[in-house]
């Protein structure tokens, strides 16, 4: 199979069992449902995302998690396993493991340091050009918001992505609308053949406006229904209409409010998207790895209506079981 990093990406949510194992039979199910919209739109998926608890794994829980995505997914989609660490090394170590158990490539996220402290003006070039050598995998970049000390700079992202083979995409999560589009007109002009995709969930159909490869989202792990033909409208812009894209923002808005209310990706609105997911007849529970807490009745009570505004109906999940 041919990968792509031109595609909408779910970004897979991970249901557990009450005493907080990983469900690996509902988990696999739910991959099944998810691989139902291949050729639709979808044609890969991340895992051990934000939305997948990254940071509420344990390592060997990464690993399995990327297993089981490969297991269900990896024959047709283009899997891409997020490696979250604190220092170069042991990012090179996750990011090989992530490729033993079946990833196609990694989302490299920065290390979380760099939010608190920030970072030599060199040093995430230097991060991502030894894990892409030193895992021999390929590398989408996670761009944190321009509003946070781990933001990379264009000029860096360019350099990137000109002098490391191993970078293919980059998942822009700019969330400063004058500086994304800037970013990804200048990216576009510089270089060509490496894959934008959007991040942002809260304000999707606007984030695709500036002509984008497709998206790494959370909400097309809940919601693919919606997205998929949403995107067609915007991947293929002169078979439809502006009022097309402006009919599909608006059906995908209440349930885009219920689950993010206005605000980026957290782990509040992670729960909120898993609570959908149970609404919807997907996941048989909510829970999340602490220390995010479970939803009140008044919060699950707005997703009941964000869903309900948005047309969406429950999922037949019984020919995914098995």
């Amino acid at each position: 199979m041919a990968k792509t990093f031109k595609t909408i990406f779910p970004a897979v949510s991970v249901p557990l069992n009450n005493d907080y194992s990983i469900d690996e039979a509902q988990f696999r199910a739910y991959l099944r449902w998810i691989k139902s919209f291949y050729g639709k739109g979808i044609e890969g998926l991340v895992c051990n995302g934000h939305t997948g608890e990254i940071t509420g794994l344990r390592r060997e829980e990464r690993k399995r998690i990327t297993e089981i995505c490969s297991e269900e997914c990896g024959d047709v989609m283009t899997i891409i396993s997020g490696v979250s660490c604190e220092n170069t090394i042991g990012s090179i170590e996750m990011a090989k493991e992530a490729k033993e158990a079946g990833a196609d490539g990694i989302l490299l996220m920065p290390p979380h340091m760099w939010l608190r402290f920030g970072m030599k003006a060199d040093a995430p070039f230097e991060y991502v050009k030894d894990v892409a050598e030193g895992a021999d995998i390929d590398i989408i970049i996670h761009l944190y918001p321009a509003t946070t000390k781990a933001f990379y700079p264009v000029e860096t992202l360019i350099k990137m992505c000109k002098e490391i083979k191993h970078v293919k995409a980059i998942k822009m999560g700019t969330r400063v609308t004058s500086i994304y589009e800037h970013d990804v007109r200048l990216l576009r002009q510089e270089c060509p053949n490496v894959s934008l995709l959007t991040c942002h969930d809260e304000t999707l159909c606007v984030s695709w406006f500036p002509g984008m490869d497709g998206a790494i989202i959370g909400f097309a792990g809940c919601v693919p229904e919606l997205i998929c033909p949403a995107w067609d409208v915007f991947k293929n812009p002169s078979d439809h209409t502006l009022k097309e894209a402006q009919d599909w923002s608006n059906r995908i808005y209440p349930i885009s409010q219920a689950i993010y209310g206005g605000g980026q990706p957290s782990g509040e609105a992670h729960a909120r998207l898993k609570e959908v997911l149970v609404q919807r007849n997907v996941f048989k529970s909510s829970l999340m790895r602490k220390p995010v807490l479970p939803l009140n009745q008044e919060e699950k009570d707005w997703i009941a209506l964000g869903i309900k505004h948005s047309g969406l109906r429950k999922v037949d999940m019984r020919p995914y079981l098995y």
